[in-house]
């Protein structure tokens, strides 16, 4: 975008690399030491769990001196710092056994987020079963937002599988969002848009920013990876960008669009996400 007088306005999480415009671009890493993880990727973000991701444990903050001197030391080194939240949560879910924890465990992961200064908290929309009435859980998103002390924003990622997901299709995206609107603190909510669950999970990349954009008035996030799955397979494998079935030109055309910050969740460690996150800044400049 450009203003009068010819001066560039950059987009939110924008930076410069080189004098070309570039997104704030880093990948999924280990908590011990985000900002070191992001410094050997070349990266300006990290984002990291908060513990156990397949666990309904507590978030515990593993950097050496606690939240404030990792707090500090992101700040210190211009790196900002997502979290996401642990798989199992499912807001959605019928089964108060798992939509209590749920909430209770996203509430925590979301002021341990504020603690450590994160710029947002990424969660899965959920799911309910197959034979389960989709509004209900659509209003439990609604009940959720409504109970949540919202800190720092709470990003909701679209998923890649699930024939009754709150957020793999475009219309259970705008059924979650009208939702969510409904809800005090709705205007705390943001999205995550994950390429490669919109490739398994059935929408045409060509079109998905401005149908998102559309839906939801925002993307906060984006999760920048191939796809090792063809289209609409709903199988959730992520690859390094070039060695699978997502266009490369197309996956870099998404990031452009969506001119949010850029997490790269691709294999690899250290080696595999900074030849990604080149590959990336190589296809925006």
């Amino acid at each position: 975008m450009f203003a009068v007088c010819m001066v560039a306005i950059l987009p939110v999480g924008a930076a410069t690399y080189g004098g070309a415009m570039a997104l704030r671009i880093g990948g999924h890493v280990d908590q011990l030491d985000p900002v070191a993880e992001a410094l050997a990727r070349g990266a300006t973000l990290s984002q990291m769990f908060l513990g156990d991701p397949q666990s309904y444990k507590g978030p515990v903050v593993e950097y050496a001196g606690g939240a404030a001197a990792l707090r500090a030391a992101a700040e210190a080194a211009g790196v900002d710092l997502y979290v996401h939240a642990p798989y199992p949560i499912n807001v959605a879910s019928t089964n108060n056994r798992i939509r209590i924890p749920g909430r209770k465990l996203l509430q925590q992961h979301l002021h341990a987020a504020a603690e450590i200064g994160a710029k947002g908290v990424v969660v899965h929309g959920g799911h309910l079963g197959k034979d389960e009435d989709a509004a209900v859980g659509f209003d439990n998103w609604r009940k959720c937002i409504d109970g949540l002390d919202l800190p720092v924003p709470l990003l909701i990622e679209n998923t890649a599988g699930g024939d009754n997901a709150m957020a793999r299709r475009l219309e259970a995206i705008a059924r979650l969002w009208d939702a969510i609107g409904a809800a005090s603190g709705g205007d705390r909510v943001g999205f995550c848009l994950d390429t490669c669950h919109a490739h398994a999970g059935g929408n045409d990349l060509g079109e998905v920013v401005e149908r998102v954009l559309a839906i939801t008035g925002r993307i906060d996030l984006v999760h920048a990876n191939d796809s090792r799955d063809t289209f609409d397979s709903g199988a959730d494998r992520h690859t390094n960008f070039g060695s699978g079935l997502i266009d490369g030109a197309e996956l870099a055309d998404v990031v452009r669009a969506a001119a949010a910050p850029v997490v790269c969740e691709t294999p690899g460690g250290v080696e595999g996400q900074a030849v990604d996150i080149a590959w990336l800044r190589a296809r925006l400049g």
